[in-house]
């Protein structure tokens, strides 16, 4: 039998936890910004029992975590395995945090070592395992976010992934770079015909991406584009760039499958339509990470028992 335990989203900036049952049942679920910064403050162990606290579980409730908190800034690392992975192997290789009254777990992350394109997730990998779950096991699957990954799926394992610093550079660009008068403000980026141009642009010329950057400076300067146009523009060129690069390196994008929730999915849709890449499978991020969660659960206690 399944033990009702704690499912555990644990990022840099965010908490996020559900107490299930042994079927993978949602029983009560907590949000907050007890990031990692936050707990290293209070404790991890201590961030973790307040929650669980609330949700209800008392201490002979296993918990099993994924995120940044199994990083080395973490509260234990958790390893990362290699590529190509058999997702379904995910939840038997968690390393388990010592010395504590409750049980707690904690998922790897995932590392491509491969010397001309290196790189890393921690989190992602249990969402694909949720995506999995769903019947989505071969294909490219596309992980909108801060550093947006592009993940291919064959039967179930990854067999390779990449990261594009999307979000991070909007950020940096819109708040520390020349272009910073250009697109000033907060306002929320849409889908508006500046946002669709700018991602054609630079998915048909992405070598051209840094002289369309300083265009939008340009615009500013002798044209007087409002801010928020030219902050769509940005937004639209840097997505643009990232799709032109994910089929550089996975080839065709038509019939990806998005995972993501919310406003940024809604960018990520309209982007892959303007460059004609038309219908995709829309994953929902949360459900996903929910659902690997659950699945990682079970072959964790399995070994367990």
């Amino acid at each position: 039998m399944m033990p009702t335990y704690a499912a555990i989203d644990w990022g840099t900036t965010s908490f996020r936890a559900w107490a299930m049952d042994g079927e993978g049942r949602v029983l009560a679920e907590t949000r907050a910004k007890d990031g990692l910064t936050t707990a290293s403050e209070r404790g991890f162990e201590t961030v973790l029992e307040t929650h669980l606290s609330q949700l209800g579980l008392g201490t002979d409730a296993p918990a099993v975590l994924c995120g940044m908190v199994g990083s080395r800034a973490g509260w234990l690392e958790a390893a990362y395995l290699e590529t190509p992975l058999e997702l379904g192997d995910l939840g038997s290789r968690a390393v388990k945090v010592p010395g504590l009254a409750r049980d707690v777990f904690i998922l790897p992350g995932l590392a491509q070592r491969a010397a001309w394109e290196p790189d890393v997730m921690r989190g992602e990998e249990t969402q694909l395992l949720g995506v999995v779950a769903e019947g989505y096991r071969s294909g490219l699957v596309c992980m909108p976010g801060t550093h947006s990954k592009w993940v291919s799926l064959s039967d179930g394992v990854i067999e390779s992934f990449s990261t594009f610093m999307t979000g991070e550079l909007f950020r940096l660009l819109r708040t520390h770079s020349i272009l910073r008068q250009a697109v000033e403000g907060e306002a929320a980026v849409g889908a508006t015909p500046a946002f669709l141009d700018g991602v054609r642009r630079a998915f048909e010329a992405p070598a051209l991406a840094t002289n369309m950057l300083f265009s939008i400076r340009a615009g500013w300067l002798l044209h007087g584009t409002a801010p928020a146009e030219q902050a769509a523009r940005l937004s639209g060129l840097l997505l643009g760039l990232e799709l032109a690069g994910a089929a550089e390196r996975h080839g065709s994008l038509k019939g990806a499958a998005l995972l993501a929730s919310g406003p940024i999915a809604d960018l990520y849709a309209a982007a892959f339509e303007a460059v004609g890449f038309g219908a995709f499978r829309h994953l929902d991020a949360d459900a996903c990470v929910r659902h690997g969660l659950a699945q990682a659960a079970r072959s964790l206690f399995a070994a367990e028992s």
